[in-house]
């Protein structure tokens, strides 16, 4: 927002420099983005970054009533004469949507001069305030708009049948809008429409059909409260930004409108003449926003500032603010003006107080209180540790977007159903992630490009599934690692990272959260090279993928080397087991070591947890140490070798305890698997 410093001062006698008022504005939390000059008329030009929830700053009024408030004087209000009524006609009116508009008023002005000129100082106020000059009778709103921060509109009254209606659009229904821009409207947009057709988009921008021209010679003029999230939503929907909707969604003062329409009224008649007709409402009185009332205890103050406030000091703070205080036992009965809907709650209160005391009047002083640690459980694994092991690892953390596009999205999940945002950012933010892994390659090309080949990435975040008539959140482990093993040097050669070194980590993930059964299990996955891809379960329960990224992923992009990649559900990872104590044993242990003919599509896991179920309670471990295919061996087959390490707590096991249970762990694969153990 734009603001002339002289047309500032005609609201309020202060003798401070621009840059005096620069710094004041902010202190008050309104950022000054520029302090220009503007050589054509003189004069110094602030352009302010307005907070979202500060509308009433959103005018010339709005920033000299801040500015009052902070140098304790008074300011000008803008005096609106009566109006001369010159003919008694209106336009029959009609809200049907009454919670999105809960007042609409209107007046209509005829015989209006075609020859009439905007003022050279009317001009030379919308320039500076960014807006260019059109025509009079929309210089004249625009200039209200900029001046009390209410936006109007009229409309050409010629064109307009029967009656205008504030309703909700009908899907399919048009409006070529004033910008030539032709739009095909959602259901439930509001608009305002007369017996024939939309008019206008409310409170965002008019139809060209009605627009006012050189040769319109009677207006009605529409002044009117739209409620701030629906003009929001339509302003984000259409990707239509307005003057008129960046005020309405940051909420217009709701009873600012019958002022602001007899000072366009009274502008509209000393500069293009006209015979100004009856101004005639229709509102919701229960749908208006109330003006909200706040009892404000005095120990909140000191509690929440450090120091008391004088009563005297609220008061005088308050009321130069525009509420209305009343002293009581224990506090402030307080009103909110209308035009601070920023304020509902003893807080808001507070730190207006102390946005006009001065913040850096505030004593300081360490923060004291007690700490109340919430009880953990011994199951929970916290997600610290897991990132931790990561970095532990060589992974750096990335944070990736929750959104893609729809292209990225089928080239990863094919067979899934995309969660396509209504109103993205970009076409390339459409869709909702199914997966960590889209934003983790897009991360490992972009240093690929940049030629950093050796990478580790991981991502913690949230992924978004359709399940049958809602949305479905997870929160997700994803990884990926490309290039080379070890940087290069002399003393080791290059070893490119693949499948076993992710698999590697993802084990060292699953170690800390128990030694409950995991289990690899070959699987296919449009992302994952086929044949390279893993299925991940912990006690039968499925948790994530790991293998080998797809060639035509790497294709798509542009991708050199081997990647590898793992996706976990965290809801997998979050449960660990019970740490429990076990005793060492002070005997020594024994090894017995067997090798047997299975079949070649047999998981080592599986004769493992086989072995582990046999060997009884003296096995300490069991462990993988040969596979062999080849000559000797019959096809189909493969020969494992795995390792036993027995030992007792309280005593030496013999020879003969050690050879029982090897023949009942080998008994126990006969039965259950064919195996047949080598000599």
């Amino acid at each position: 927002m734009k603001v002339s410093e002289l047309w500032l001062k005609t609201l309020i006698d202060l003798s401070l420099s621009a840059a005096a008022l620069a710094e004041q504005l902010t202190n008050a939390g309104i950022e000054v983005d520029s302090l220009d000059f503007d050589a054509a008329t003189q004069q110094n030009v602030f352009t302010l970054k307005i907070p979202p929830n500060r509308g009433d700053c959103l005018s010339i009024e709005g920033i000299a009533r801040e500015l009052s408030l902070l140098n304790a004087i008074s300011y000008q209000a803008i005096a609106v004469p009566s109006i001369t009524q010159g003919h008694s006609e209106t336009f029959r009116i009609c809200i049907d949507a009454p919670a999105l508009c809960p007042r609409y008023m209107g007046c209509i002005v005829k015989n209006i001069k075609n020859t009439a000129q905007t003022p050279d100082w009317l001009k030379e106020r919308l320039v500076l305030g960014g807006i260019r000059s059109l025509s009079p009778v929309v210089d004249i709103l625009n200039y209200v708009m900029l001046e009390l921060g209410q936006p109007m509109h009229a409309f050409d009254l010629a064109t307009l049948e029967s009656k205008l209606v504030v309703r909700k659009s009908i899907a399919g229904e048009r409006i070529t809008l004033l910008d030539e821009r032709e739009i095909v409207l959602d259901a439930d947009t509001l608009v305002v429409a007369d017996k024939s057709k939309v008019q206008a988009l409310a409170g965002i921008m008019g139809g060209r059909y009605s627009s006012v021209t050189e040769n319109t010679t009677a207006v009605f003029i529409e002044c009117a409260y739209f409620d701030p999230i629906a003009i929001r939503l339509a302003s984000s929907r259409y990707g239509i930004k307005t003057d008129g909707a960046y005020r309405f969604e940051r909420g217009v003062d709701p009873f600012l409108q019958q002022r602001a329409l007899a000072r366009s009224l009274q502008l509209l008649q000393e500069i293009a003449g006209g015979s100004i007709g009856p101004v005639f409402e229709q509102k919701n009185d229960e749908a208006l926003p109330k003006q909200s009332m706040i009892f404000l205890k005095t120990d909140q103050i000191s509690r929440l500032l450090g120091m008391s406030f004088p009563a005297d000091e609220v008061v005088s703070i308050l009321k130069q603010g525009g509420f209305q205080v009343t002293l009581e036992k224990e506090g402030f009965k307080v009103i909110v003006p209308s035009f601070r809907q920023d304020i509902s709650i003893p807080v808001d209160l507070i730190e207006e107080l102390a946005r006009v005391h001065g913040l850096h009047r505030l004593p300081s002083a360490n923060l004291t209180g007690a700490l109340n640690y919430a009880a953990g459980g011994a199951r929970k694994m916290p997600v610290e540790r897991l990132k931790a092991l990561l970095v532990d690892s060589g992974y750096y953390e990335a944070i990736t977007y929750s959104f893609l596009d729809l292209k990225t999205f089928e080239l990863f999940e094919p067979d899934s159903e995309a969660l396509v945002l209504t109103n993205p950012i970009s076409a390339e933010m459409a869709a909702m992630r199914v997966s960590l892994l889209p934003g983790l390659i897009e991360a490992l090309a972009t240093n690929q490009r940049r030629q950093v080949m050796r990478t580790r990435f991981f991502e913690m975040g949230v992924c978004f599934f359709k399940a049958e008539e809602k949305t479905v959140e997870k929160l997700m482990l994803g990884g990926v690692i490309s290039g080379t093993k070890y940087a290069e040097q002399w003393g080791i050669a290059e070893h490119p990272q693949d499948f076993f070194d992710i698999k590697r980590d993802v084990e060292a993930l699953l170690a800390l959260v128990g030694k409950e059964t995991i289990l690899f299990e070959r699987a296919a996955h449009p992302a994952m090279h086929p044949g390279q891809t893993a299925r991940i379960f912990r006690n039968g329960q499925p948790i994530g993928l790991v293998g080998v990224l797809h060639p035509r992923i790497m294709k798509a992009f542009s991708l050199e080397g081997s990647i590898s990649v793992f996706e976990l559900e965290m809801q997998g990872l979050m449960e660990s087991a019970l740490p429990t104590f076990v005793p060492f044993s002070k005997f020594p242990a024994i090894r017995r070591d067997i090798a047997i003919l299975v079949d070649k599509s047999l998981y080592a896991v599986e004769l493992k947890s086989s072995i582990e179920q046999s060997a009884g309670e003296f096995l300490q471990s069991v462990f993988l140490f040969d596979v062999y295919e080849g000559k000797g061996i019959p096809a189909g087959k493969k020969s494992v070798a795995l390792g036993l390490i027995l030992q007792h707590p309280s005593r030496t096991l013999i020879e003969a305890e050690g050879n029982d249970i090897v023949k009942a762990v080998v008994a126990s694969l006969q039965e259950r698997f064919d195996a047949i153990l080598r000599n």
